[in-house]
């Protein structure tokens, strides 16, 4: 256990010193490895770990959604949602951060990422609102926070991740996050109205509304229908989300095709982010399962797992310390890096809690659970300062808006994650339901 925490230590140290998290990973976990075993078996578990997760039939998953994410965002369809949401919103006050956050929940459904969809919808939104007159605080805050929405949203990349760590159902988990992800969207929904009855200067009474096009209706109904039949075969089990996320991929071309608004450069565009952020992911994968395999061996789960038996903490205090402790982390960790990091430490001591909730009877149903606690926590620490990938994101597009004044406009939203998190910890049928239901 000693030379896990050591472990950790210079593993923080080493970020902190800005170098990459994958490789602080691999060479944390490599060394660290070499130490306890030698150097003969350290090198022979990288190298399989590296082989076996590059030809990895679930990790394939991975590319296929976030290729079929890049493709309809290059299709155009950001736009098409934000002016439906707006046709039905835009009469109302902050009709116009309403729609941004709407349509950033349905964008994020096809797109999965939650830096691509703040990224997207600020180019597609915040002309809007600056017309109009809307407070910078305001439109950048809803952005920011409805990007947040896609690592929720299935088809989601954290869960998937998360379902390969834990070996967790990975189509239980995209129908545990639906409930959580309308939930966060309503709640934000509210958190706009709350601003703008208490500080009526954030947004115009009434803004005109823009006539929507044929591609704006084609684009909304290329996003529901393709949502729609990823899910529903799924959880009818017409396939699994390896093939769904194939499908999704080839449907997203022939949508970018029928909407004939992406052109050859633009779908190179698509392509080429892919495969950086493909490359990206694999690499933090293979670094976070060489360090889960030197912390497992120096026995830092299982340790835990005794210290808490032994001190009989309930359930509900424990998960209270783990939320306090992804807060804390996602002020200083990027979201992936901070659940690769994680999820194999706390994952093994979820099994041996007892809940005193009927829905939380089987290991599944509690890793289930735990996933959607873990990942709105993350959504959470996309918008806290000082990290805020979000809020840094709107920032690389917006460069004539302060850090501080983003960070302003997401408190109210943070304050609305917050409470999404203490319904979904307190009652877990929010999680679960659908999942029983299934």
């Amino acid at each position: 256990m000693i030379e896990s925490l050591i472990g950790i230590g210079v593993l923080l140290a080493l970020i902190l010193a800005r170098v990459p998290i994958a490789f602080a990973m691999v060479a944390v976990g490599g060394i660290g490895f070499a130490l306890m075993r030698g150097w003969g078996p350290a090198f022979a578990m990288t190298g399989q770990i590296a082989f076996d997760s590059s030809l990895s039939y679930g990790l394939s998953v991975i590319p296929l959604f976030i290729f079929m994410g890049n493709v309809l965002a290059a299709s155009g369809i950001a736009h098409g949602l934000f002016a439906v949401a707006n046709r039905f919103l835009g009469r109302t006050k902050g009709g116009l951060a309403l729609a941004s956050v709407l349509s950033s929940g349905g964008f994020s459904a096809v797109c999965g990422s939650s830096l691509a969809t703040a990224a997207t919808m600020t180019k597609v939104a915040m002309p809007s609102m600056r017309k109009f007159g809307y407070d910078d605080r305001l439109a950048t805050g809803s952005i920011a926070a409805g990007g947040t929405l896609g690592i929720l949203i299935p088809p989601s990349v954290v869960l998937i991740i998360y379902g390969l760590l834990t070996e967790t159902n990975i189509a239980k988990l995209f129908v545990a996050g639906i409930i959580p992800g309308i939930l966060g969207i309503v709640l934000y929904l509210v958190a706009i109205k709350v601003a703008v009855w208490h500080k009526p200067t954030l947004a115009p009474d009434t803004v005109q509304q823009e006539k929507l096009t044929r591609k704006d209706i084609q684009g909304v109904i290329s996003v529901l229908g393709l949502f729609g039949f990823i899910m529903v075969g799924i959880y009818a089990g017409l396939f699994t989300p390896t093939e769904a996320a194939g499908i999704g991929a080839a449907a997203s071309i022939v949508v970018a095709l029928g909407m004939r608004t992406m052109t050859w450069r633009h779908f190179l565009a698509a392509t080429m982010d892919s495969v950086r952020a493909t490359a990206m992911i694999f690499m933090v994968v293979i670094g976070a399962e060489i360090f889960s395999n030197f912390i497992n061996f120096a026995g830092l789960p299982y340790a835990l797992v005794d210290l808490v038996m032994d001190l009989e903490v309930p359930a509900w205090a424990v998960i209270l310390v783990i939320v306090g402790i992804y807060i804390v982390l996602g002020c200083v960790l990027e979201s992936l890096s901070m659940i690769l990091l994680t999820v194999p430490v706390f994952y093994p001591l979820m099994y041996e809690l007892h809940f005193a909730n009927e829905m939380l009877q089987d290991p599944e149903s509690v890793l289930i659970w735990f996933a959607i606690v873990v990942v709105v926590v993350t959504e959470i620490s996309l918008i806290t300062p000082p990290v805020g990938m979000n809020v840094f994101v709107l920032r690389g597009v917006l460069r004539d808006v302060s850090l501080a004044t983003i960070f302003r406009g997401v408190l109210p939203f943070w304050l609305a994650d917050i409470v999404r998190l203490g319904l979904l910890i307190a009652i877990p049928w929010l999680s679960l339901w659908l999942v029983s239901a299934m």
